[in-house]
């Protein structure tokens, strides 16, 4: 450790450092309101260990990050391919490209039944059984909340970020990008204010959805130019003649509309009962939704650029996107961005 550069050295440092305030914030946010101590404790059996799994990553950092001897892994090769389309794009590969390829945590979601609101999260453990992930639902549902255990893709949230192992690999590319743009926010306004949101010191809603939304329209575009490159000749998915009929995007883009209107005429019930219906339909056209409620719209909806949200800050940001001179000036323009109202300031902006 004596000869690496004092760059690599305190950044591993301020890395550790991040990670204990997030360990320490995250363990008491559950105490800090009666509300949800009781939530906080029905799920405190599923939670995902963040101590031990980074002790277990923080201890082969060093050497998977820094040493350059050995067979190059799977890891290894997607590390150096994105890392060179950052390069060509003017894009600092800082932090340094690292992450994990395994299962990642679940999430719990929990929303107000009476409004589609992303109310708390927490993570709970890598491996869990559809009837725990049931069982905690029922327990939750029954304090009068809605909500919903997700399997993740990947998860930004730990260092060095989780990528899922069973996915096509566009999709390993792309959330392998992703999860490393959140960590390379973190240094930035947008990204450190998604943090405080994150261990519940300073909820903002819009700049989640920003962070959110920004990471994926980033992670598509430079994962599509490392899918170009390094594997263009593979064979891509084809999708089945159902999926081509049945738009699901303007599917779940009504679902969505009509459980708002229902919701704000206070029919609750009436908005569950269509959930349920809906959730049928597109799983006969070969979506699996495992529960579609409250909580699934609050999870999907901060993700702009899926059709359960109704947000505008994917509109917006590609707009910003399409009259930015270039991918980087696109980044970190929103990067250095604390609210939504900048960003409209900015498009108009280009306007003038």
């Amino acid at each position: 450790m004596q000869n690496l550069p004092r760059r690599r050295i305190a950044f591993l440092g301020i890395i550790i450092a991040l990670i204990a305030v997030i360990l320490v914030s995250t363990a008491s946010i559950g105490c800090k309101e009666d509300r949800y101590h009781q939530l906080q404790q029905i799920a405190k059996p599923y939670a995902f260990d963040f101590v031990s799994w980074e002790l277990h990553a923080l201890s082969s950092l060093p050497k998977e990050m820094f040493c350059k001897e050995g067979k190059a892994s799977q890891e290894t090769m997607l590390r150096s391919q994105i890392k060179n389309v950052l390069t060509d794009n003017a894009i600092s590969a800082f932090p340094p490209i690292i992450f994990k390829l395994e299962k990642p945590p679940h999430l719990l979601v929990v929303s107000p039944r009476e409004k589609i609101v992303y109310l708390d999260r927490m993570m709970l453990r890598q491996e869990l059984s559809v009837e725990e992930m049931e069982r905690l639902e029922v327990q939750i549902d029954e304090l009068g909340f809605s909500s919903l255990v997700v399997k993740l893709g990947g998860l930004g949230a730990t260092y060095p970020p989780i990528v899922g192992d069973n996915m096509a690999l566009p999709y390993t590319i792309n959330t392998a990008v992703e999860e490393w743009l959140h960590q390379y926010l973190a240094f930035r306004p947008l990204g450190f204010l998604y943090l405080l949101d994150s261990v519940g010191i300073k909820r903002n809603p819009d700049v989640v959805t920003m962070n959110e939304t920004l990471a994926g329209i980033i992670s598509k575009e430079i994962g599509a130019q490392v899918y170009a490159r390094y594997y263009k000749n593979q064979e891509e998915a084809k999708l089945s003649p159902d999926t081509l009929e049945f738009d699901f995007d303007a599917e779940m883009r009504e679902t969505r509309k009509t459980v708002d209107c229902y919701l704000s005429q206070g029919k609750i019930e009436e908005a569950e009962r269509y959930m349920e219906e809906r959730r049928k339909e597109f799983v006969a056209h070969g979506y699996y939704i495992r529960k579609l409620n409250q909580a699934y719209f609050a999870f999907h909806g901060i993700y702009g650029q899926d059709p359960a949200s109704v947000s505008p800050v994917y509109r917006d940001l590609e707009q910003l996107r399409a009259q930015s001179p270039s991918l980087k000036y696109f980044l970190d323009e929103v990067a250095s961005m604390r609210n939504y109202a900048e960003l409209t300031e900015a498009l108009e902006e280009f306007k003038e």
